[in-house]
């Protein structure tokens, strides 16, 4: 039991939740096709960071708002793969949508303008429409 404490406490290490959560953004960029600037602005870091922090040995920090950002991407992500096909799941955040909570835009553009709080209500709105509320 001990050795399981210790193992649960060295994974909430601060640059261990970061690496981590940097590297599944990076995929999820990645997969859906992001340019560096893209992935940059929605991650709330400079392109200069952004390439900094895609390598496996960066030490930066990232705010609260930057690892809650990071984690409502992956979030929008794993929606996206559950409830679409592939092609449509891969391509639905940079598609223009006519939907409510983005107007014809990219949800991908009204994510990078609206902030945090956009990028949440993209999450709450794929949850609602995966869970049927």
């Amino acid at each position: 039991m001990e050795d399981a404490m210790y193992v649960a406490e060295k994974i909430r290490e601060p640059a261990q939740i970061n690496a981590v959560a940097l590297k599944a953004y990076a995929r999820v960029a990645d997969a859906w096709g992001l340019n560096l600037s893209e992935a940059a602005s929605l991650a709330d870091m400079t392109v200069s960071t952004w390439k900094r922090a895609k390598k496996p040995d960066f030490a930066g920090e990232l705010t609260k708002d930057q690892l809650l950002r990071l984690s409502a991407v992956i979030g929008i992500y794993k929606s996206l793969e559950l409830y679409f096909s592939e092609p449509l799941a891969r391509s639905w955040f940079t598609r223009p949508n006519t939907g409510p909570l983005f107007g014809g835009s990219r949800p991908v553009d009204t994510a990078i303008d609206g902030g945090l709080p956009q990028i949440l209500a993209v999450r709450t709105y794929l949850d609602a429409l995966r869970g049927g509320a």
